[in-house]
């Protein structure tokens, strides 16, 4: 797979009947192809200085995890802090969002939360993560000719997972084992036992053709593919992935560190601006989702039923058969903007990394100690501090005791 670049003119080049939907889904999904090559990227070198350049250069995928990057921009919240922001990048791969970052084409992008720790512990780039840009946001969706109402009823299926290093796969696999199935990895087309699962890489712009197709039975991924795969691939959820583990960050915002030492009050104010586009996000989530679509602002090149949808629909009594959505008394939504990056979290995903099974080398896994990770990869200070200034930021509910600390909750 090699990923192209995105140009603006590409934005809204797609019809809406149903051949042009059709046609969307496979073409504009390829914007977020990648990860793997992402994961593997050759010469990636630290930049070991901080640019001249203190315009506000993002780079992103066009995906519902960019939403306070964009939503910063769209509001003008970085220039009400006094910064110069250049237009937002849209680029059509993990790869080369994370080659452009490491070599200084942006200073702010958002990440799958375990691509930070492969680049700061495999390749030893400063990266450091600042905020979260979402919670929840993933499901597990199956064929809509399925007749799978939970996990133990996945045995001898073929489900996607966007890349071995994923909060997608951590939860399928521990919601599989708990079914008393086991994931292996395989070729498709060796036998699978009635207990075993076979776990394979799509790219998420592949998941719902794929589905759709029948070359395989369901995937695991992050919205809008979800809402994508039920409007345009008829199929249907078994379980969102904030209704296991509640409230669970995706993507987080990333930034060199060796730029956030070097200007501290730049960094402060990119903070300021990005808490309070998750505070609008939070709090006016259908029209955040009609904006950022291609019938408004045009940042995704998605319709705006499929991102809101992505972004509203998330009624229990629209999910019970399959019962998708079992504790309602979480209070969460399909997705969720909160950015503090609880440090619980951290070492809950890093020991998770290591127990999960995957392809390839985890050599750099075997050394991490989840407290220190936890430490030393995510910066604290200057989102906290935006949220002392804006405390509506925290989700709705959240207690005093919960605001900097919380207990992680995992229920299969």
């Amino acid at each position: 797979m090699s990923p192209c670049d995105c140009h603006s003119n590409n934005r809204k080049d797609y019809t809406t009947t149903n051949l042009g939907r059709r046609r969307f889904m496979l073409d504009s999904m390829a914007t977020v192809g990648g990860l793997a090559a992402a994961m593997h990227l050759p010469g990636m070198m630290p930049r070991a200085y901080a640019s001249d350049d203190q315009r506000v250069r993002i780079g992103y995928l066009p995906i519902t995890d960019a939403t306070p990057l964009l939503v910063a921009h769209a509001l003008g919240y970085f220039e009400d802090e006094g910064l110069d922001v250049v237009e937002p990048e849209l680029i059509r791969g993990w790869s080369p969002l994370v080659e452009g970052f490491t070599r200084g084409r942006f200073n702010l992008v958002h990440l799958l939360n375990p691509i930070p720790v492969w680049m700061r512990y495999n390749n030893d780039f400063p990266v450091k993560i600042m905020a979260w840009a979402h919670v929840n946001g993933s499901a597990l969706l199956v064929s809509g000719k399925s007749q799978a109402e939970n996990f133990a009823d996945l045995g001898g299926t073929q489900i996607a997972v966007p890349y071995w290093y994923s909060v997608h796969n951590t939860l399928l696999q521990m919601a599989l084992r708990n079914a008393g199935l086991k994931p292996v990895i395989q070729d498709q087309t060796d036998p699978l036992a009635s207990d075993e699962v076979n776990l394979l890489i799509l790219p998420p712009p592949d998941m719902p053709a794929a589905l759709a197709a029948g070359r395989i039975d369901g995937f695991t991924v992050a919205e809008p593919f979800n809402a994508a795969g039920e409007l345009l691939a008829g199929g249907k959820l078994l379980r969102f992935t904030g209704d296991i583990w509640e409230n669970h960050p995706c993507c987080v915002v990333c930034m060199n560190e060796n730029e956030v030492n070097a200007r501290p009050e730049w960094t402060q104010k990119i903070l300021n601006a990005l808490v309070r586009a998750s505070i609008h996000a939070q709090q006016n989530k259908e029209e955040t989702a009609r904006m950022l679509s291609r019938d408004g602002r045009g940042y995704l090149p998605m319709p705006a039923e499929v991102v809101v949808r992505a972004m509203t629909y998330y009624d229990p009594a629209d999910y019970q058969t399959p019962n998708a959505i079992r504790h309602p008394q979480w209070s969460n939504s399909r997705i969720d903007f909160a950015p503090y990056p609880y440090a619980s979290a951290t070492r809950q995903l890093v020991s998770a990394m290591n127990k999960t099974l995957v392809s390839g080398d985890t050599t750099f896994l075997n050394n991490l100690d989840p407290d220190e990770v936890a430490r030393d990869l995510v910066d604290y200070n200057f989102v906290r501090h935006a949220m002392e200034q804006y405390p509506e930021a925290h989700l709705p509910g959240t207690s005093d005791e919960n605001r900097w600390e919380r207990e992680e909750r995992i229920q299969l």
